[in-house]
């Protein structure tokens, strides 16, 4: 396992965040297969309705594990910052302490989360033929928030350290799994919603104990006893890290909350239309995420190195070409796609269809914003900034809520499909800005401690 390790602070930047983001790619691709087979499976066997029951609870579901994910993904900031930097005693402490914080945390996260998502839906305005079946998925997701947490704590740790392909290779076990489980719970053992999402469950533990594994095969990562004594300023800076990471998929959340709230007035049909779109969504960003990835680690490894401009450069152009792919494919074969997913009444599945083409046509066409969004956020949480992509998140919540609740009583229906657009956008515009911002420190820095440096 040890030779599965990375180290980025040599060698040529392109070369090295593409062999980095590809595994996570490949990753993406079948972690989505988890919200695809779902989607496929749920929309097929079950009926428009369920369709449109798990719709009605993606915004709060994506809250919840956005923190979760967030907080894991700040935590491991510190790990790969101590393992560029050589300080291996700093890196296993900060492990240690980043698991302790991460489980306590996903206890705390699941109370909470269960305590708010029968009142979340009916303040969503959750139509009545859609909230039971809305609060049974939630309610077994949220069952599983420590599982969630669990594997976003070791997979980053393995990412911090270089090692993509782990978690690459837990994740097909799990998408295998869960597709499995899938057609065994939902088409045979007729279990519905409910079905779909304990597979999920399932499938995403699977995944967490291969991580583990991995993490206990690497003696470089064996904590010692010591490593546990508890460190009260080391606490407070991975809260530093952490806090603002979730504070910000939080708050994205929030906004998903407008457009989910203006969309459950529009009935089943749209909701299933844009429940469709919003199923493949983690295709189109599969890349974006990849190469926000690959920039973290790398901008982390490198805080010191004088090398974060090229690696920059390098996934911009990357994330320009692969968004261009991606949003022609979609626009050419987005509809054939999205038919998977709706079935019922050839009238009302029609419908739905056109919602779900309009929404991702849409997307395909702005999709490039999404791709620099990820870039330039992971790089400055990659150089130690959480504050700014936090300030961001706050501007994307902004703009997404604007749009939801102003756009479609302007034009009507079609309103709403913008609201994501929109909200790239601004996010993208505070990011740039904080990048250049934070480039010029750490240039300055390092001319004074090196006036031969570059950056």
């Amino acid at each position: 396992m040890a030779e599965k390790i990375k180290d980025m602070t040599r060698g040529k930047p392109a070369g090295l965040i593409f062999t980095f983001a590809l595994p996570l790619m490949l990753g993406n691709v079948f972690q989505q297969l988890y919200t695809v087979v779902d989607t496929a499976v749920v929309g097929q066997f079950v009926g428009v309705e369920a369709l449109a029951s798990i719709g009605a609870a993606d915004w709060p579901n994506w809250m919840v594990l956005g923190i979760v994910t967030g907080f894991a993904q700040g935590f491991c900031i510190l790990v790969s910052q101590n393992f560029g930097a050589g300080d291996y005693d700093g890196m296993r402490k900060s492990i240690s302490h980043t698991f302790g914080l991460g489980f306590a945390l996903a206890l705390l996260i699941t109370a909470l989360a269960h305590l708010i998502a029968h009142p979340l839906l009916l303040f969503l305005n959750t139509p009545d033929d859609v909230i039971d079946g809305s609060l049974l998925y939630l309610r077994i997701t949220f069952s599983g928030i420590i599982v969630i947490m669990a594997y976003n704590l070791f997979s980053s740790v393995l990412r911090a350290l270089g090692d993509s392909k782990s978690p690459l290779y837990a994740m097909i076990i799990a998408a295998l799994l869960n597709t499995g489980l899938d057609i065994l719970f939902v088409w045979g053992f007729h279990w519905g919603i409910a079905g779909a999402a304990i597979a999920t469950v399932i499938a995403q533990c699977c995944s967490a104990l291969y991580c583990l594994m991995c993490i206990w095969r690497i003696k470089l990562l064996r904590l010692k006893r010591e490593d546990w004594h508890p460190d009260q300023a080391l606490v407070r800076r991975l809260l530093a890290l952490g806090a603002p990471v979730a504070f910000q998929n939080g708050i994205i959340g929030v906004g998903g909350f407008a457009v989910q709230y203006v969309l459950n007035g529009f009935g089943l049909v749209f909701i299933a239309g844009f429940t469709a779109t919003n199923k493949i969504y983690g295709l189109l960003e599969l890349a974006a995420i990849s190469y926000g990835f690959a920039m973290a680690t790398y901008a982390g490894q490198n805080l010191g190195a004088a090398r974060i401009k090229k690696g920059m450069r390098a996934a911009v152009l990357m994330g320009i070409a692969t968004s261009a792919t991606i949003s022609v494919l979609m626009i050419a074969f987005g509809r054939n796609i999205l038919s998977i997913f709706i079935s019922g009444e050839p009238e009302v599945a029609a419908q739905a269809l056109h919602v779900a083409y309009t929404y991702l046509s849409v997307m395909a066409y702005t999709l490039v914003i999404l791709y620099f969004l990820h870039i330039y956020r992971s790089a400055l949480q990659g150089m130690g900034d959480t504050v700014i992509p936090m300030v961001s998140g706050i501007l994307e919540l902004v703009m997404r809520i604007a749009v939801a609740l102003i756009l479609p009583k302007l034009i009507g229906e079609n309103g709403i499909y913008f609201a994501e657009p929109a909200a790239w956008l601004g996010a993208v515009l505070m990011l740039v800005g904080g990048y250049y911002y934070r480039i010029h420190k750490i240039s300055v820095r390092l001319k004074a401690e090196n006036p031969a440096a570059q950056l």
